[in-house]
C-alpha cells in the first residue's frame, strides 16, 4: 500500500521492495532515489519498512509481521471477525470477551482458530468480581488451548489468571522454563505493573495447588517467571482509562519493567508496549521512538468493518472529533466512583449516568429521593419503574449470583446501586445492538485517536466507515510509521520537505 505517490523518489519509502536508498545532490538539491545515480556521489542508507519497527523477540514469539495489536473491546465489540482480520494482516487482536456468555465465547474461539489455521491471536481476560466466573473463563481457555490472554482492568492479579499462566508450565532437560499460555497486560499504573513484572503471587498459587487445579512442579516453577510475557502501558483510552499522557507514562513504565526484572533475574525479558492515542502513523512512531515494544489500537477499530457494533455506532464513530469525548460512571465500578471515556455526541450517556451516580452518593435509598426526582429518573432515564427493573435485575442475579438478592433486600443502597448499574450497563449492549428506542442512552467507549484518526482520514476514501477494514488500517498506520521515519531522517540529511509532497494519509 504506497502511502505517498511521487514519481523516482519517495513512493519506494513504503515499498519493501526497495531495501536500499541512495541520497546524493544535484543542482544545489539534496535527493533520493532507489537506483543508484552514475553521475554524483551518494549516501546509502537502508529503508525501514513497515515490519522493522517493533521488538524482534515480541514479533518472533507471537508469530507477528507488524509490532501492532488490536486490544479487547467489551462485549464483543472486538469481534471474532475483526481477530481473524488483524491475524491475517501480519498483527494480533484480542477477542472482547467481557460481558459475553461462556459460550459465546468458546463459539468465537472455534471460529477464529478455524480460520487463522495457526495464526496469533488472543483472548481478553477482563478483570471480574465474580472470582468463579473468572475462573470458568480461565479453565476453558485452557481447556481449548488458547495461546495467550490479554489481561485488562486488573488492580491485583487474581487466581484465575495465575491458574492460566502456570498450568502446562514445565523445564525442558536443558534448564529452560517453557510456559505455553502467554500473558499481555493492560496497565497504566506502576504499582500494578510491578505485580505483573513480578512472579505469581505466592498465595494465589499455594490455593491453586491445594485445590489441585496445578501440579507440584507447576507451582515450583511460580517464583522463577513473571506472571506477564508483555506489559502495555495504556494511556488516555476509551472505556476504562487513567487519562494518562503516553509521553511521560511509557518512559517511566518502561525503566521501572527494567528494574523489576533485574531484581528477579528472569530468563526472559517482559516487554513494555504501547496503547492509548494510537490512531495516525506518527503517533505509532512516537511511541517506537520512546522505547515501545509494539503498539496497541482500539478506538479506531471499532468503527470498522468487522467491528461488533452496531452500524450506527460506526457511523458516530466515523464523525467523531478530538474533543467529542468525556469521561462518565461505568458499571463495573459504579459505587466506586470508577469512570470511562465515552463519546458525548449524539448521546446522552454521560450526563444521565454522572446523575445517577450524585443521586446514589447522595441519598442512602430511592424511595430517599425528592418524588419529583424519582419520577424524572424513572420517565427520562430509566424508562420504566424502578421496582420493575429491580425484578429484572434479581432474575439476573437468581442465574450468577444469587447471594446478591438477599444482599441487596436488607440494604437500600445497594439495591439502588444495582438498578442504576442496570442503566450503564444496558446501555453498551444498547449501542452493540443499535437499538432504536435508546440512541440517546447509548454508552459508547472511545478515546481521542478516534477524532485523530478521521482527521488524518479526512477526503479519503477512509473517511467513510463502509470503507474501513481493520486489517488495511493497521498495515496502513504500520506503513506510515515508516514512512515518517524515513522522512525525518532524510530531512536531517539535507532533503527538503517539498520533496516528500502532502499525501494525507503520510
Amino acid at each position: 500500500m504506497p502511502i505517498v505517490n511521487r514519481e523516482n523518489s519517495l513512493c519506494i519509502l513504503a515499498d519493501e521492495n526497495a531495501p536500499i536508498l541512495y541520497v546524493f545532490t544535484r543542482d544545489g538539491e539534496t535527493l533520493v532515489s532507489s537506483e543508484k545515480p552514475e553521475d554524483t556521489d551518494f549516501y546509502q542508507i537502508r529503508n525501514l519498512n513497515a515490519g522493522d519497527f517493533g521488538d524482534r523477540e515480541f514479533k518472533k514469539t507471537y508469530g507477528l509481521k507488524y509490532a501492532l495489536y488490536g486490544g479487547a473491546m467489551a462485549n464483543g465489540i472486538a469481534s471474532a471477525d475483526m481477530v481473524i482480520a488483524l491475524g491475517r494482516a501480519g498483527c494480533m487482536g484480542s477477542y472482547g470477551s467481557g460481558g459475553q456468555r461462556l459460550d459465546t465465547v468458546a463459539q468465537a474461539i472455534d471460529k477464529i482458530k478455524g480460520a487463522l489455521c495457526g495464526k496469533p491471536y488472543m483472548i481478553n481476560m477482563l478483570s471480574n468480581r465474580n472470582a468463579q466466573m473468572e475462573m470458568a473463563l480461565a479453565r476453558m481457555l485452557v481447556e481449548k488451548d488458547v495461546p495467550a490472554v490479554e489481561a485488562s482492568a486488573y488492580i491485583v492479579p487474581s487466581e484465575a489468571l495465575v491458574y492460566y499462566r502456570l498450568r502446562g508450565a514445565y523445564r525442558q532437560a536443558d534448564g529452560k522454563i517453557v510456559i505455553p499460555h502467554k500473558i499481555i497486560a493492560k496497565v497504566s499504573r506502576e504499582e500494578v505493573l510491578e505485580k505483573f513484572v513480578s512472579p505469581p503471587p505466592a498465595e494465589c498459587v499455594a490455593s491453586l495447588l491445594a485445590s489441585g487445579l496445578i501440579t507440584e512442579s507447576e507451582a515450583a516453577l511460580a517464583p522463577m517467571i513473571p506472571l506477564a510475557d508483555d506489559i502495555t502501558a495504556e494511556a488516555d483510552s476509551g472505556g476504562h482509562t487513567d487519562g494518562r499522557p503516553l509521553v511521560s507514562m511509557l518512559p517511566a513504565l518502561i525503566a521501572l519493567a527494567k528494574r523489576k526484572q533485574a531484581e528477579f533475574c528472569y530468563q526472559q525479558r517482559v516487554r513494555v508496549g504501547a496503547g492509548g492515542g494510537i490512531g495516525t502513523g506518527l503517533s505509532c512512531l512516537g511511541a517506537f521512538e520512546m522505547g515501545a515494544a509494539y503498539v496497541v489500537t482500539g478506538s479506531v477499530n471499532q468503527g470498522c468493518v468487522e467491528s461488533g457494533t452496531s452500524d450506527y455506532v460506526k457511523q458516530i464513530l466515523a464523525e467523531t472529533a478530538m474533543a467529542d469525548v468525556t469521561m462518565a460512571p461505568c458499571a463495573d465500578m459504579f459505587e466506586m466512583g470508577a469512570k470511562v471515556e465515552v463519546i458525548k455526541k449524539k448521546t446522552m450517556y454521560a450526563q444521565n449516568a454522572q446523575k445517577l451516580y450524585e443521586y446514589y452518593v447522595k441519598y442512602p435509598s430511592f424511595e430517599a429521593i425528592p418524588a419529583q426526582e424519582r419520577d424524572r429518573i424513572e420517565k427520562k432515564i430509566l424508562k420504566d419503574s424502578f421496582e420493575s427493573i429491580w425484578q429484572g435485575t434479581k432474575d439476573y442475579f437468581a442465574k450468577v449470583d444469587p447471594a446478591k438478592i438477599p444482599q441487596a433486600e436488607r440494604n437500600p443502597k445497594m439495591k439502588m446501586a444495582l438498578v442504576f448499574r442496570w442503566y450503564l450497563g444496558s446501555s453498551s449492549r444498547w449501542a452493540v445492538q443499535g437499538d432504536p428506542d435508546r440512541k440517546f442512552d447509548m454508552q459508547i467507549w472511545c478515546g481521542q485517536a478516534m477524532g485523530a484518526f478521521n482527521l488524518w482520514v479526512k477526503g479519503t476514501p477512509l473517511e467513510r466507515a463502509e470503507n474501513r477494514h481493520v486489517g488495511e488500517i493497521a498495515k496502513l498506520l504500520m506503513h506510515s510509521c515508516a514512512y515518517h521515519y524515513m522522512r525525518n531522517l532524510l530531512i536531517r540529511m539535507g532533503a527538503s520537505d517539498e520533496l516528500f509532497g502532502s499525501d494525507v494519509l503520510a
